[in-house]
């Protein structure tokens, strides 16, 4: 049942169909920096509608202004969002309707925090990491489903950026990692797999009890992304509602969450993130966890404005 990360990318086409138009509404969090920022600049040179997300109002505007001035003005917007904030959310979806309706077509869930260096593993703020990785994602997709659109010749797009570190081979818990292999997994289970997380942590006890080993908070909330994402996947490929849900490791990417470290930039993260988002509708999967291989490139020439 878990979803598992694999070297998964569909074949390039030699006649990718551009499926989406101007009408095209996309939600991306975290979207005034690294990664978000990137997503948000590629979706709006290709015409989509872009909503930039983030939690503070001044760096949220000033991402959106940085991208007008590079002739993007007609296809970005801004609305303020913290993904570990119930209220917010909650605002957000309520703001979203106000502005354009049931129209969004493609969520981007990128908003995402660690508190540790490369060679820390702190749960210090293990509650705040499991609050804004995985509560924040699975609220805010709640909320907002009722606000996709209903179209009968696309299907609307759940994006959730994730992480090698949520693999189910890093959890070293017999008992826990039987329960996300289940076909028959359960979301109150894996709420019930983050409590018991933060009692170990709350009790001091977290290093003995099997948990991923190395940024054990930030794999925790992985591991619960994953497996609700895997769980959405499935209950909507039943009932033909037209939802694709996936997952993608973006790989050791220079962000400020590595320091700057990594292996490429952003921007490259960023080009397969909009690749994925605009999949043509023959080519889109759901529940895959997608990952980049040293070889894969993107579908889209996401440096070609339409």
């Amino acid at each position: 049942m878990y979803m598992e990360p694999e070297p998964y990318f569909p074949p390039p086409s030699p006649s990718l169909t551009r499926w989406w138009s101007k009408e095209t509404m996309a939600v991306v969090t975290g979207g005034n920096k690294g990664i978000g920022f990137a997503v948000v600049k590629c979706l709006a040179e290709l015409g989509v509608n872009v909503v930039l997300t983030a939690r503070d109002t001044q760096k949220g505007e000033a991402a959106v202004e940085a991208l007008r001035a590079q002739g993007l003005a007609g296809h970005l917007h801004f609305l303020l969002l913290d993904v570990s904030d119930p209220i917010s959310i909650t605002t957000f979806a309520s703001s979203f309707n106000a502005k354009f309706g049931p129209t969004l077509d493609i969520l981007v869930n990128n908003a995402g925090v660690s508190f540790n260096g490369l060679e820390e593993n702190s749960v210090e703020h293990a509650e705040t990491v499991i609050k804004t990785n995985f509560y924040g994602p699975k609220m805010l997709i709640e909320a907002l489903l009722p606000l996709f659109r209903c179209s009968s010749s696309s299907i609307t797009r759940i994006l959730n950026v994730s992480s090698r570190l949520g693999s189910l081979n890093k959890m070293r818990n017999a008992e826990m990692r039987a329960m996300l292999e289940r076909e028959d997994l359960l979301e109150e289970e894996m709420d019930g797999m983050v409590n018991m997380f933060l009692r170990d942590v709350k009790n001091g006890t977290w290093k003995s009890k099997g948990w991923p080993s190395y940024w054990t908070d930030y794999a925790v909330s992985k591991l619960a992304l994953n497996a609700y994402s895997m769980v959405l996947a499935k209950r909507y490929s039943y009932n033909g509602s037209g939802l694709s849900v996936n997952c993608l490791c973006p790989g050791f990417t220079q962000t400020t969450m590595t320091n700057g470290k990594g292996t490429h930039t952003a921007d490259h993260a960023a080009s397969f993130v909009a690749s994925l988002a605009l999949l043509p509708p023959h080519q889109l999967p759901t529940g895959k966890f997608f990952s980049i291989g040293k070889k894969t490139t993107p579908l889209l020439n996401t440096s070609s404005k339409l």
